[in-house]
């Protein structure tokens, strides 16, 4: 639910500032803003409930980080993909026809090629998916500041760049939403594959090469069966630190006893 009311209000507000009205045309940097904004804003709201992934991009990097179980990660992309297209609809209806344009829709501008706007996607979903990794590890330990902010940042800056080419997705769910109201699906292909890709790309750059994960195989492979017990693991951690320090009083004690 939280993932589905996230993405609604998220949507609805990135969608509503790319409104043309009349004598008030949006700037880049007011869509950028809005954007980030918006998903800071659901992120420190949504975050507490459900890590307030709000993207089906963020989720399948965690589903590839063993960060998350396969069925949570299907019920978060439809509650996202639902909440994206509930969104969309409520400002299609509250929205003056004349001040609709393309209401939001991700097109590759006339000067970039499908491949281009792909790669664009890719990296700018990249950096982003990077960002929500750094700013929420539990591994860090020096003053990682505010991730809502961080992560709100994040999708500013790849709006300020991506909107000159596509219009800036990094989000499947937030080109959904506005393509299914619309009913315009031109190289909808583009914003799946691309933040997907950059996703999956960031997940293993961070989770496997920067911040490879203490986990074993078994706990990785029980994360994404439903079936892992944090508390559990804490207590098992515990257990094994105390082992090790009574281990090594007893070889202390051993030797000076021997000396």
């Amino acid at each position: 639910m939280a993932e589905l009311l996230g993405t609604m209000l998220f949507v609805f507000l990135g969608l509503g500032s790319a409104l043309k009205w009349s004598g008030a045309l949006p700037t880049i940097l007011q869509i950028a803003l809005t954007f980030g904004l918006g998903i800071g804003t659901m992120v420190q709201t949504m975050g507490h409930i459900s890590g307030a992934h709000l993207n089906p991009a963020v989720t399948l990097s965690f589903l590839v980080g063993s960060q998350i179980s396969l069925l949570r990660a299907v019920f978060y992309i439809m509650g996202q993909m639902l909440g994206a297209v509930v969104g969309a609809a409520l400002l299609y209806a509250l929205t003056p026809e004349a001040v609709r344009g393309s209401f939001g829709v991700n097109m590759p501008n006339s000067n970039v090629s499908a491949g281009q706007a792909f790669a664009v996607e890719l990296i700018l979903t990249l950096q982003l998916v990077l960002c929500v990794f750094a700013s929420t590890d539990s591994q860090r330990t020096d003053n990682v500041g505010s991730p809502a902010l961080s992560i709100g940042l994040s999708v500013t800056l790849g709006h300020l760049l991506g909107i000159y080419y596509t219009g800036c997705s990094m989000n499947p769910a937030r080109s959904f939403g506005p393509a299914v109201i619309t009913a315009t699906f031109t190289h909808h292909w583009i914003f799946w594959v691309g933040p997907m890709a950059g996703g999956v790309v960031a997940s293993m750059i961070y989770n496997y090469v920067l911040r490879p994960q203490k986990r074993s195989s078994s706990e990785k492979l029980a994360v994404l069966q439903g079936t892992f017990d944090p508390e559990q693991e804490r207590e098992r951690e515990e257990h094994r630190k105390q082992s090790i320090e009574l281990h090594s009083l007893y070889s202390i004690s051993k030797v000076l006893s021997k000396a």
